[in-house]
């Protein structure tokens, strides 16, 4: 293929809404349908096994606690140095889980099909209904599904469905997984006819301005002794409006499977696209007798895309370039128990920063996440494996490679497929055998089945990196021709080059690889704590060392300095790896090392280190300062954004940096007098002033020819003196999932933010809810994260209240020793 041109372009929407949603519009008939998948998810009765004194059984003696899923359980307990995950995992001890639900079923269901679906369970879950024995599943973070009809009682007796997780062998993660059943579980009741689990998969071949071909395939499943003509008709609706509709008959056989493919049209389809993501739904019922007997339904969007060799990443005919974020899995200090609004706010901050796209790193993610994406228009890179055969760390997934990828790998491409937010399979996270044959031969068997369930995207696997030298001598090695090229890179097998880091060889991409496009599938790695800063900002750090060695140094308090000038040595700063990015059309867009902190993995530090220092945004969700060099050069806001605080010792000399766009220059004042006017040159992306701290008020102004953009000022803080609670929504949802989230402020007498305050902060909730998180960001303190109080960082903390399922008020009061109480009113309805 050295003569051929290699891009990769599709025209396809995508994927299965795993919820059921209703459109009021679709017809009436589709009420009696609503129950075809309710939420499983209350009334759990759970036990947790001391690993060392409780043997592997459950008892008449043994105790329950009733809780509700998700549930991690890891998250409830206290950090501990000596946890088998060791800080790695978070020092957040795993164990064997129980959980155990009674239900009843009702007798008119006994000639359905009834299925229980999990959407992930941390790990090696095993279950039972009524005694019988349903299956395994090693992979905490993939979907699964058994039939139980035929297990069941109906009617007025009970059942009991007996859960058993076992997160005991230790260590199995690079980072925090949680433990249990985190994530939604569903009751899924159909007729003996109906479309199979993840049964549709939607395509659209050719998209013009003027017109769209969507294609079908739809998994029709007979469960019946006796073989069914039926009717199957697909309608497609644009929010209440019905688009179009194709109907075909079929005859299946007694207990078979039968995949049709239908096709239509769409006249002047409303595209989907990071700014206005447009979703369409399609709904499939099977008639029988002109009796509907099933209906199922499927969110997709209609786009086109290619990723070009010159141009990098082309959306609906338009280049876009890819500002995207990794994410973990856990919900900082909800744990991994996934909640919806959780990852919506997640998501929310990240658009608010101007990120356009999402890697769920390093495994399949929550089905929710995926559907938000779809709704708030990211391009997501949707990841399989952190590992193949060759383990990671001792009890990983590696150890159930052989038995399990193949079924794992599908399952996740069947549930993903249809969702429009998803442009780029990666079949491995940084995988051992990359720079072997083995990991070739491995990568085109994952190759080949994921291209057997989905041509319509592109395949990468995050290589590290696909090309091997010396960095410090990348130029040099370059000019010699003296590179080896990483095998996987070299195989051919990939769609798309994914680059892990090695930033200094981008714009050699095109000598390098002339025929596979580009993607930056990890970045940067720079490190900070929100809120402290070092005395000198220009000064770039590499911590640790190296990636294998012990890291000897940093500051006391295990703190990195908010400036963006600490880095690993295998990434950069954030600056850094930008400025490449930015500069040239082929490279089509980057993921950087991470969106958020994430427990566990406290690069550069270990012990009492137990969260990262990777994120752009912390623990609790509030900003480091890089974020808003990011929103200055990705989003259209108007931005001056001057740091740090202004709280230091009489004379100190201290650094102001400023991160500003759409002016030409940004003027310094300290108490009202002017210390200078500084301009960005060349390709900086901030400005700095170095001056002595004197009390008083630090104001900026941006100018553009002459004229004010914008002003900004930080003030110096006295002391400590109140609280101040700001919720992100004031009003919730009685369902008892609903979440608002709570920045608690110190302040002084004059409402400045005390910069320096880590009170401990005293919570109580009156009302039918309850305080389901606290948080402040730090990485080093050992709080519970579930719990009623706790310390601040630089002056902010996070409390996060949940409603229950009544109405009402939920009044949240915030106390600390010596300051002002403060209270807010928060209305669940």
């Amino acid at each position: 293929m050295k003569n051929k041109r290699k891009y990769f372009n599709n025209g396809l929407p995508l994927l299965m809404l795993i919820g059921i949603i209703l459109l009021g519009s679709c017809s009436k008939k589709e009420d009696a349908f609503a129950n075809r998948k309710v939420s499983f998810n209350s009334d759990w009765s759970f036990h947790l096994n001391d690993s060392i004194i409780d043997k592997d059984t459950i008892g008449t003696s043994t105790k329950w606690r009733t809780l509700n899923v998700p549930h991690d359980w890891s998250i409830e307990g206290n950090f501990d140095e000596k946890s088998p995950a060791g800080y790695g995992g978070g020092a957040l001890n795993g164990g064997l889980g129980w959980y155990k639900k009674t239900f009843k079923v009702a007798a008119e269901d006994s000639s359905k099909v009834t299925s229980i679906t999990f959407d992930g369970v941390y790990k090696d879950s095993e279950v039972w209904v009524n005694g019988h024995y349903l299956g395994k599943r090693p992979n905490g973070y993939i979907g699964f599904q058994y039939e139980i009809s035929k297990y069941l009682n109906y009617g007025d007796k009970n059942n009991e469905i007996i859960v058993k997780v076992d997160n005991s062998k230790q260590p199995n993660s690079r980072w925090y997984s949680g433990s249990g059943i985190f994530r939604n579980v569903w009751i899924e009741t159909t007729d003996k006819l109906h479309v199979a689990q993840w049964g549709t998969y939607m395509t659209t071949p050719k998209v013009t301005a003027e017109k769209a071909s969507v294609h079908f395939e739809t998994t029709i499943q007979n469960q019946n002794t006796a073989s069914k003509k039926a009717t199957v008709t697909t309608t497609i609706f644009k929010e209440d409006t019905k688009v179009t509709s194709v109907t075909q008959n079929i005859t299946i056989g007694a207990n078979a499977n039968q995949t049709i493919k239908q096709e239509t049209q769409v006249e002047t389809p409303i595209l989907w696209s990071v700014e206005k993501p447009e979703l369409y739904i399609a709904v499939t019922e099977i008639s029988v007798d002109d009796k509907i007997v099933d209906q199922y339904k499927t969110n997709f969007g209609i786009r086109d895309f290619k990723f070009d060799l010159d141009k990098g990443f082309i959306l609906n005919g338009k280049q876009v370039k890819i500002k995207g974020v990794c994410l973990h899995h856990d919900l900082g200090p909800l744990g991994a128990a996934i909640n919806t609004r959780a990852i919506e706010r997640q998501l929310e901050i990240m658009k608010e920063m101007g990120v356009n796209g999402i890697r769920t790193s390093h495994n399949p993610p929550a089905p929710e996440l995926l559907d938000l994406c779809d709704k708030m228009g990211f391009i997501v890179m949707d990841e399989a494996f952190d590992m193949w055969k060759q383990t990671k760390t001792k009890y990983d997934y590696g150890n159930d490679w052989d038995k399990w990828h193949k079924k794992d790998l599908i399952d996740q491409l069947l549930r993903d497929r249809n969702h429009p937010s998803i442009f780029v399979w990666s079949i491995g996270n940084e995988i051992p055998e990359q720079w072997n044959e083995k990991g070739v031969e491995i990568a085109k068997e994952l190759a080949a089945i994921t291209r057997q369930y989905d041509k319509t995207r592109p395949l990468t696997a995050a290589m590290n990196p696909p090309v091997n030298m010396n960095i410090d001598d990348v130029t040099l090695q370059f000019e010699k021709n003296n590179v080896q090229i990483n095998p996987l890179a070299a195989s051919g097998v990939l769609d798309l080059i994914g680059y892990n880091y090695a930033h200094q060889t981008y714009e050699h991409h095109q000598k390098n690889f002339p025929n596979t496009p580009f993607i930056a599938t990890e970045t940067t790695s720079g490190l900070q704590t929100r809120g402290y800063y070092d005395a000198v900002s220009d000064t770039i750090k590499k911590w640790p060392v190296s990636w294998d060695k012990k890291f000897e140094g940093g500051n006391s308090g295990n703190t990195v300095s908010a400036y963006d000038q600490v880095q690993t040595p295998w990434g950069s700063t954030h600056e850094a790896t930008w400025k490449v990015i930015k500069k040239h059309d082929f490279l089509s867009g980057m993921y950087i090392w991470t969106g958020f902190d994430y427990i566990g993995e406290p690069t550069p530090y270990e012990w009492p280190s137990i969260s990262s220092y990777f994120g752009i945004v912390d623990l609790a969700g509030f900003p480091k300062d890089v974020y808003y060099m990011y929103q200055s050069e990705w989003t259209d806001k108007t931005v001056l954004h001057i740091f740090p605080h202004w709280n230091w010792k009489a004379g100190q000399t201290v650094d102001v940096w400023a991160y500003y766009n759409k002016a030409d220059e940004v003027e310094l004042f300290l108490n009202g007098k002017s210390v200078g006017i500084r301009s960005k040159k060349g390709d900086d992306l901030h400005v700095m002033w170095r001056i002595p701290f004197q009390p008083g008020t630090l104001k900026a102004i941006s100018r553009k020819d002459g004229k004010t953009v914008l002003e900004t000022e930080i003030k110096t803080a006295g002391n400590p003196e109140k609280l101040k609670l700001t919720a992100d929504r004031s009003n919730i949802k009685a369902d008892g999932n609903d979440l608002s989230f709570v920045t608690v402020d110190i302040l002084d007498a004059k409402g400045i933010l005390a910069p320096n305050a880590n009170n401990e902060i005293n919570f109580s909730l009156k009302g039918n809810g309850k305080i389901v998180g606290v948080c402040s960001g730090d990485p080093v303190s050992h709080e519970p994260y579930k719990g009623t109080k706790h310390s601040a960082l630089a002056g902010k903390c996070l409390v996060i209240v949940q409603s229950d399922t009544k109405t009402g008020r939920l009044e949240l009061t915030a106390k600390a020793n010596g300051l002002k109480p403060a209270t807010i009113v928060i209305t669940a309805e």
